[in-house]
């Protein structure tokens, strides 16, 4: 290798300093990582790789503290500050004397196989696990500032995803690239108003960018995610849909489509963010072909990228729409059997004790009693109901597979479900819901932390409103869940 080449020499900086530090070298596409036993310092490439340009020193060092920046929102203990490598380039040292040789960004080391990818190929990351990536990903993105343009010179969603097809060209077919052009193109044009509505509506927002499974790490037991995306703000200010697709894509990708359904429904509980499901299915795509193109970069020869081009192609050809409604009594296990069933098909699920709540302002565990509110109202119910229907419809359109957790006690309601199913070309089917008298009294006494308000009181006034299932809705009911 040319000594006189900007990456030979800091090759050699970066293998110099290591044993200065007791550090193990890593690298990556763009950066060298030294990992020492306590910290990590991450000194980036002075090279142009056409999506970014760290050539300058000076530029180093400003990107070294926008990562900083950037990723102190998400994990402030893990970002500790950008370090000065200095003096002699044979013998440097971090922050000494001499003149600055280079810059890097100063971590807290991790331990090893802490990352959400690493416990997921150990079979060790856990439902809770993906649960609380959910809500830390739901409660970043509502701190997150928000912006209404987009900024200067940044590509178009369409740009970016073509972009990331062209990167991923090696690894499809000339048939399965056509189709995913057409697609993406389609899908652009379509989105395009409810993008424009969405950002004037707070949805784009300064998110991490970069979101695959392995920048997130369990730190002191809780997720945290690093290495967010501090080169390029166009790809950083996005839909915080788009920003969720990644790691519900790659839970896909690496063969746990249940936890990528099981994240995603919990995210959308948290926020409410369901009107972008249009959003959400094109970035599933195009976050797959993000990973197919970095993948290749990395390996051109390997099976991994493959495997994600194959993802885009699936979440580009989503499965012939259906609508299931839950049916039964409180207590009856209609969560709990909805639950099994998206985890297990593949669905997105809005929930009327939620959407009830979010109506009136409220969170999901929040108690409208304490806060005079009578949410239980028929007026209340109907409007819970619309609702319901409103964000069921939209998740249709967007090719997912809708669920509608509801008692759907009477006809009448089962009958304009199954007519918005009609409306939407999709299959319809009842997931009917029964336990004992005795199990759902039971049942109803020890919820806590639950968003239902349904006690003993109510359970016995809808048991008298409530309709059975007739003939003609037995046939499109799924056998009976008894939870």
């Amino acid at each position: 290798m040319n000594p006189s080449d900007p990456l030979a020499k800091q090759a050699a900086l970066v293998h110099a300093l290591a044993p200065r530090l007791g550090a193990q070298v890593i690298e990556t596409h763009i950066s060298w990582i030294l990992l020492a036993p306590a910290l990590a310092y991450k000194l980036k490439k002075p090279a142009d790789f056409g999506f970014l340009d760290y050539r300058t020193l000076r530029r180093r060092q400003h990107f070294c503290r926008e990562e900083v920046r950037v990723n102190r929102r998400a994990a402030p203990s893990l970002y500790l500050g950008v370090a000065r490598i200095t003096g002699d380039a044979s013998a440097p040292a971090v922050d000494g004397a001499g003149p600055v040789l280079d810059y890097a960004v100063r971590m807290r080391r991790f331990a090893d196989g802490a990352l959400y990818s690493e416990r997921l190929a150990a079979g060790t990351l856990t439902p809770q696990d993906v649960d609380a990536l959910a809500a830390m990903l739901a409660a970043a993105h509502a701190a997150a500032p928000v912006s209404r343009r987009a900024p200067p010179g940044a590509l178009t969603p369409l740009d970016r995803a073509l972009a990331a097809l062209d990167g991923a060209g090696a690894v499809v077919s000339p048939a399965e690239r056509q189709a995913l052009h057409g697609w993406l193109a389609e899908g652009a044009r379509v989105l395009a108003p409810v993008r424009a509505a969405r950002r004037r509506g707070s949805h784009v927002r300064e998110c991490h960018g970069d979101l695959h499974l392995g920048n997130i790490v369990d730190l002191d037991g809780q997720p945290a995610a690093f290495d967010a995306i501090e080169f390029d703000a166009a790809l950083r200010w996005i839909d915080v849909a788009e920003d969720a697709a990644f790691p519900a894509m790659d839970f896909a990708a690496r063969g746990r489509p249940d936890y990528a359904w099981r994240f995603l429904n919990a995210w959308l509980d948290a926020t409410g963010e369901h009107a972008g499901a249009g959003v959400l299915r094109f970035a599933l795509a195009y976050r797959a072909l993000v990973r197919a193109q970095a993948e290749h970069l990395r390996d051109p020869r390997g099976d991994t990228a493959p495997a994600y081009a194959r993802a885009a192609l699936a979440w580009s050809n989503p499965a012939p729409p259906r609508l299931v409604i839950t049916h039964g009594l409180p207590g009856s296990g209609k969560t709990f059997q909805s639950q099994k069933l998206l985890e297990r098909d593949g669905a997105i699920r809005v929930r009327s004790d939620v959407e009830r709540k979010r109506l009136f302002g409220l969170g999901a565990l929040e108690s409208s009693q304490a806060r005079g509110v009578d949410i239980y109202s028929g007026q209340a119910t109907a409007a819970t109901y619309e609702r319901l229907f409103s964000l069921a419809r939209t998740l249709l359109g967007a090719g997912f597979t809708a669920v509608i957790d509801a008692a759907f006690l009477r006809r009448s309601e089962r009958d304009a479900a199954r007519e918005l199913a009609r409306a939407c070309g999709a299959r319809f089917e009842i997931l009917a819901c029964q336990a004992p008298d005795a199990e759902l009294r039971r049942r109803l006494a020890a919820r806590t932390r639950d968003a239902s308000e349904a006690n003993a009181t109510v359970l016995r006034h809808l048991r008298t409103a409530a309709e059975p299932l007739a003939p003609d809705e037995e046939r499109v009911a799924l056998s009976r869940a008894a939870a």
